[in-house]
């Protein structure tokens, strides 16, 4: 398939990881469509946003609905990429599951459970995932098969788990908490997700985390720290990134795999990073 035929719609464009991943479309070579649907209907006065010499035009959740039917009758390939706020998830995929749109969903948060249930209830394909960087998502995938291959290899450990993002970032980093399942199987001694400690605090991220001053608008740090029954053995994984375009370009790689396995009319319809990262999908 030619990157030119896959139109893209990224909701939404006026967020730095929607923007991010726009001009990520556009690098790439694929059709970005001019409109991106905002949360509020208010958000239409803010006019137009400029993606790569791109006019973006924001609808509104009031006027969304004409809007896609206007955009699907002339692009029926559409995928829509999803990166907007954590208590829009699951509205948001119903709306492109009612619609029969493909989707990749980049946002964290919301009921996962549900968000599941509705899309494969309604037939959509998808891509659905709280980490679309490509290395992390290695890292991610890799701590998994630890867990699955050596249950209980730290049987008695303590876990400590500190992420620090942004301070615009309302929720606990999903990836922390795929990568906490994974040491659960692993025997650590009992700690819920809620046990994670969130940094967004600029002097705490400066000064504990080494967060760069120039990175406080724009990063993810994570560490994760065991330690031993008997306090004389530590290990301590981290995974920390500057800025937003390790997601960006993972996002399109995911859009790219969507692309193909609609046009192979592939069985199975909903998918994650993993997925994308198996089939050798990254660029």
């Amino acid at each position: 398939m030619c990157r030119a035929e896959t139109s893209v719609m990224v909701n939404a464009c006026t967020g730095k990881m929607g923007h991010a991943v726009a001009e990520a479309v556009v690098r790439a070579g694929l059709d970005l469509i001019p409109f991106s649907i905002t949360g509020e209907s208010e958000a239409v006065v803010v006019g137009n946003v400029g993606v790569s010499g791109i006019p973006v035009q924001l609808v509104g959740a009031d006027k969304r609905q004409q809007a896609i039917s206007d955009i699907m009758r002339d692009k029926p390939g559409l995928i829509v990429v999803d990166f907007t706020l954590p208590g829009a998830v699951n509205e948001n995929a119903k709306f492109y599951c009612d619609n029969g749109l493909p989707f990749v969903m980049g946002t964290t948060g919301g009921d996962r459970v549900q968000l599941t249930r509705d899309t494969e209830e309604s037939g959509v394909y998808a891509v659905i995932a709280p980490q679309m960087g490509k290395q992390v998502v290695a890292f991610q995938a890799t701590m998994e098969m630890m867990a699955q291959n050596f249950p209980g290899a730290f049987s008695g450990y303590k876990l400590s788990v500190r992420e620090s993002h942004q301070r615009t970032k309302v929720d606990t980093s999903g990836t922390a908490k795929e990568i906490v399942r994974s040491f659960q199987q692993l025997g650590v001694e009992p700690f819920e997700v809620d046990a994670i400690q969130r940094v967004r605090e600029a002097g705490q991220q400066m000064g504990e985390m080494h967060v760069p001053e120039k990175a406080l608008s724009g990063h993810a740090f994570h560490t994760y720290h065991l330690t031993s029954p008997d306090g004389t053995v530590n290990f301590e994984f981290q995974h920390n990134v500057v800025g937003r375009e390790i997601y960006a370009e993972g996002t399109v790689d995911a859009v790219l795999f969507l692309a193909s396995k609609i046009k192979e009319k592939a069985e199975q319809r909903i998918f994650n990073m993993v997925d994308v990262l198996r089939a050798g999908a990254m660029r």
